[in-house]
């Protein structure tokens, strides 16, 4: 059997990334081992402490800075996170000034809205209607 116990996501700098995963989004530190010039650095939802953990993987392989640039200027989101209320947490992360390309907006069966990680990323948050 094969499960998804980590998955990445590429910033430009991971102590910018954790203060605005922690801060901002509400993402709980659950792994962070100095590794040279980087860290392992994994964060989890407070819902689940145990479930997949979400690595800053820091971006430092050329090809990989194309790619997240080209997807930034395209403003196709890198990956979605899920909420129980797009429009509340829109609400409440535009108090904490993050910005939005997408306000919340339904498409068939859910709500989305799309932000500015601060990292280099879009980050879709998604609400199933």
């Amino acid at each position: 059997m094969i499960w998804i116990s980590a998955t990445s996501i590429m910033v430009d700098d991971q102590a910018k990334a954790l203060a605005f995963y922690t801060e901002k989004l509400g993402f709980i530190k659950k792994t962070d081992i100095p590794m040279g010039e980087h860290r392992w650095l994994t964060l989890v939802s407070p819902k689940e402490q145990n479930g997949v953990e979400l690595l800053l993987e820091p971006l430092g392989f050329e090809p990989a800075k194309v790619f997240q640039k080209a997807c930034k200027d395209a403003g196709m989101p890198y990956t979605a996170f899920e909420v129980d209320d797009v429009k509340k947490e829109y609400e409440r992360l535009t108090g904490l000034g993050v910005e939005f390309s997408i306000p919340p907006k339904e498409a068939g069966p859910v709500m989305f809205a799309v932000l500015d990680d601060t990292c280099g990323n879009n980050i879709q948050l998604m609400q199933t209607l």
